[in-house]
C-alpha cells in the first residue's frame, strides 16, 4: 500500500507535516470512526486534536498565527483525514474555504480581526451558498440584502451548511441589488457577507436560526443545517472585501479550494476502501485458498489501484496548478469529477469483495459505502463539472475558421 498515492517533490517541512497527521488517523481516529459514525455523533476529541496540530491554520499566513503552507499541502492533510473518517475532512473544509476567501479578498480590517483566532481554531468557519429551492443554479439565490443605514437586513433561506451549528463565522451569498441597476446580470448583484453568530442550534443571534440538523444517510457526525434569515442586521464592514456585487466571484474562488478539498476526500476514501478490500482478500479462504489468489479478485485490485493512483495524480495536479497562482478551474473541476467517481467505484468494489460481510454495520466498508455518494453531489455534480470542462476545453481549443 505504501506504493500507492505518493507525491514526489514535496520539501521535508510537507513531508513532515503529513507523516504527523497520518500518524494522528491512523491513532486517534481510525480506531473510533466508525462507532462514532453509527451514533452520529461530533468528533469534539478529534477536532481538539486538530486543533493542537494548528490544522485550522494550516493555509493562513503566518503573520496571522498560521502555518502558511500551499494548499497542496492541506489537500493531501485532507487527503489522509478522509482516509481516516471523511466527515472529520468536511470540519476542516469549510473552516478553509472562509478562511482562503478573507485572505484573498477580506479587506485588512477583516483579517486582522478574524484570520488569528481562525488560525487558532477559536472561530470555525462555514459558508452558505444553496438555497431549497436552487441546486445548482446559484444565479437564482433568492435571499437578500436591503440597506439601512450602516447596516445591511438580510431575509431569505439558506440549505447545506457544513458546519451550520459548530461554526461561529458563516459567510453567506445574497442578492443586493443597492447600487446596481435593474437588468444587472445576476452574477453581478450578490455579495458575501460575513455573519457571526454562536455556535449550536436555534435562534443563535437576533434574526438568524439554525434549526437543527439535516438527517443524512452518511457523512455524519459533522452538522449540516439550514439558516434562516429574519430582519437579520449585520454591520456594512462585514461586507466581505468591503464592496457590494462581488460575492459571486468571491464564492466561485473559495469553491475551486473546495472543488480541490474534495478530490482529495474521494482519493483518501478510496484509498482507505483498497486497503480494506486487499486485506479482507488475503484474509478470506474459498474453494482452498485466500480470495486473493483468485483471478478476479486480482483483476478487481488491480482495477482498484490503478484508480487510486490516477485520482491522486489529478488532485495533485489541481492543486500545484493552484498554487502556481494560474487558473485551475479546468484542472480542479477534472480531479473533483474523476476522484469522486472513482471513488465510488472503488469504494463499491471493495463492497463487493467483502460479500455478505459488506452488508454488515460490523465491518468499515458499510460506512464508507454510505460516504462516497455525499463525494458525487459536494462542490458541484458531476454533470456542472463536465460543464465547466467543456466550456474551458472549447476556450482552450477555440476553432479559428
Amino acid at each position: 500500500m505504501a506504493r500507492l498515492a505518493q507525491t514526489a517533490g514535496l520539501t521535508d517541512v510537507q513531508q513532515e507535516i503529513i507523516s504527523t497527521v497520518r500518524d494522528f488517523v491512523d491513532k486517534e481516529i481510525i480506531p473510533v470512526a466508525t462507532e462514532l459514525e453509527h451514533r452520529d455523533e461530533y468528533p469534539q476529541q478529534i477536532v481538539d486534536g486538530l486543533k493542537e496540530l494548528g490544522l485550522f491554520g494550516l493555509m493562513i499566513p503566518e503573520e496571522y498565527g498560521g502555518l502558511g503552507e500551499s494548499l497542496l499541502t492541506y489537500a493531501l492533510c485532507v487527503e489522509e483525514i478522509a482516509r481516516g473518517w471523511m466527515s472529520v475532512s468536511g470540519i476542516i473544509n469549510t473552516h478553509f474555504i472562509v478562511a482562503y476567501m478573507l485572505k484573498q479578498h477580506g479587506t485588512q480590517e477583516q483579517k486582522d480581526h478574524f484570520l488569528p483566532r481562525m488560525a487558532a481554531g477559536d472561530i470555525r468557519g462555514a459558508f452558505s451558498m444553496s438555497e431549497p429551492g436552487l441546486g445548482s443554479d446559484v444565479s437564482a439565490i433568492t435571499s437578500k440584502a436591503v440597506k439601512d443605514g450602516d447596516e445591511y437586513v438580510l431575509s431569505g433561506q439558506k440549505m447545506w451548511l457544513t458546519n451550520g451549528g459548530t461554526s461561529s463565522l458563516v459567510a453567506v451569498l445574497v442578492r443586493s441589488d443597492e447600487g446596481h441597476p435593474e437588468g444587472t446580470a445576476p452574477h453581478k448583484s450578490m455579495t458575501t457577507f460575513l455573519v457571526e453568530k454562536e455556535p449550536g442550534f436555534g435562534e443563535v443571534r437576533p434574526g438568524l436560526t439554525i434549526p437543527g440538523k439535516i438527517e443524512k444517510m452518511g457523512y455524519k457526525g459533522v452538522d449540516t443545517t439550514e439558516l434562516i434569515m429574519d430582519g437579520l442586521r449585520v454591520p456594512a464592514d462585514r461586507v466581505l472585501g468591503g464592496v457590494t456585487g462581488r460575492g459571486f466571484y468571491q464564492m466561485m474562488d473559495g469553491v475551486e479550494v473546495g472543488r480541490v478539498n474534495v478530490a482529495a476526500r474521494g482519493c483518501g476514501v478510496a484509498q482507505r476502501a483498497f486497503e480494506l478490500g486487499v486485506q479482507y482478500a488475503q484474509q478470506r479462504h474459498t474453494f482452498g485458498k485466500p480470495i486473493a489468489q483468485h483471478q478476479a479478485i486480482q483483476f478487481k485490485l488491480a482495477e482498484m489501484a490503478t484508480k487510486v493512483e490516477a485520482a491522486h495524480a489529478m488532485m495533485v495536479n489541481a492543486a500545484r496548478k493552484k498554487d502556481s497562482g494560474q487558473r485551475n478551474d479546468l484542472e480542479a473541476g477534472m480531479a473533483k469529477y474523476l476522484a469522486s467517481e472513482y471513488c465510488k467505484e472503488v469504494v463499491e468494489d471493495a463492497f463487493r469483495i467483502h460479500g455478505g460481510y459488506g452488508f454488515s454495520k460490523e465491518y468499515e466498508i458499510e460506512r464508507l459505502y454510505r460516504e462516497a455518494p455525499m463525494l458525487l453531489i459536494g462542490e458541484g455534480t458531476a454533470e456542472i463539472q463536465k460543464m465547466i470542462i467543456g466550456r474551458r476545453l472549447l476556450e482552450e481549443y477555440r476553432f479559428q475558421g
